[in-house]
């Protein structure tokens, strides 16, 4: 018998009792086949949360201004209010140290009928001034108690839609954290830089398409961010935003939006002009029209903004396109 020397079937045992425990419980990890598909899934689904949260964020906005405006209206009518109380308590003050001079029984104990006269014509014109203010503190009292309603509820409003914003936030950078985990086991995470000169356009485009262009070419490499409105970074409607503003057109902050703002200005995705924008099906997504079957667009978390042409987006996922 030799020593050292196990036979086989216990030297199968022996090796399977020394695995280490971890490796044989671990989750198998996902083809990048089917890491791909997952992305592909996860951006799809971002593309609407992302503008769910930006639609959430402009009514908040909204809501915000409205607030702050009637907030200050508040303001200026309580010192309105304030200033007529003051005047109140001055002409009553007045009408005490006055005495005699200002009622009734002091005007009818005078002896001399013309100074009864001009004490009578003197009330008449204070009980006129005192009735004036007393109307325009009235109104400015109701005036103010309405305006303290009106922003009282603008307040509510907008914490309620505040209350959306951190909702829908909290979702998108859940979903950003699983695509940025994709991406780098994929190895094709982009940073990008902020600081990005971006490249010079050189196409044929005129008038506010190639001013919408130019703009948009600048920011060729800075980073997809979600919300992002520059300068950078940028979520693809804000950067059709922004590059529009840049040719004078103001366009709503969300996809959602300029499609709709579009609704008189559709055109066919087979008369296609620079500047033109582009939208997907489901309209998570927006671009811009370069020429030559290509657009520039922000296009999803780690990735950059860049030139692609719509064979390789996908034409036929493609739902319509908007001339501003």
């Amino acid at each position: 018998m030799r020593r050292g020397r196990l036979p086989m079937a216990a030297g199968l045992v022996l090796a399977v009792l020394l695995l280490p425990i971890d490796g044989a419980a671990a989750d198998p990890q996902p083809t990048l086949a089917q890491a791909r598909a997952k992305l592909t899934k996860l951006n799809n689904q971002a593309d609407k949360v992302v503008d769910r949260y930006n639609l959430a964020n402009e009514r908040y906005k909204k809501a915000k201004k409205k607030y702050d405006q009637l907030n200050g209206s508040l303001k200026r009518q309580e010192s309105t209010v304030e200033g007529l109380r003051r005047d109140l308590v001055g002409m009553a003050r007045t009408a005490y140290q006055g005495g005699d001079m200002v009622t009734w029984q002091g005007l009818i104990g005078r002896e001399d009928p013309e100074e009864a006269l001009g004490g009578l014509a003197a009330l008449s014109q204070l009980s006129a001034e005192r009735s004036r203010s007393l109307d325009a503190f009235d109104e400015a009292t109701r005036t103010l108690r309405g305006q303290r309603d009106a922003a009282k509820t603008a307040y509510g409003e907008a914490d309620e839609v505040l209350g959306d914003v951190r909702k829908q936030k909290s979702t998108v950078e859940r979903l950003v954290k699983e695509q940025t985990k994709l991406l780098r086991r994929l190895g094709t995470y982009q940073t990008g830089n902020p600081n990005s000169a971006g490249q010079k356009y050189t196409g044929a485009a005129s008038g506010n398409g190639r001013s919408v262009l130019q703009f948009a070419y600048a920011q060729i490499g800075k980073p997809y961010v979600f919300g992002g409105t520059g300068p950078g970074g940028w979520d693809c409607s804000g950067l059709t935003q922004a590059a529009w503003r840049a040719a004078g057109v103001s366009l709503p902050r969300t996809t959602w939006e300029q499609w709709s703002w579009g609704a008189q200005r559709r055109v066919s995705l087979d008369d296609l002009q620079p500047g033109d924008l582009i939208f997907s099906n489901g309209l998570g997504h927006v671009g811009i029209y370069a020429g030559g079957g290509n657009m520039v667009h922000a296009p999803q978390t780690g990735d950059v903004v860049k030139v692609t042409s719509l064979d390789a987006y996908g034409r036929g996922s493609l739902v319509g396109a908007v001339r501003p």
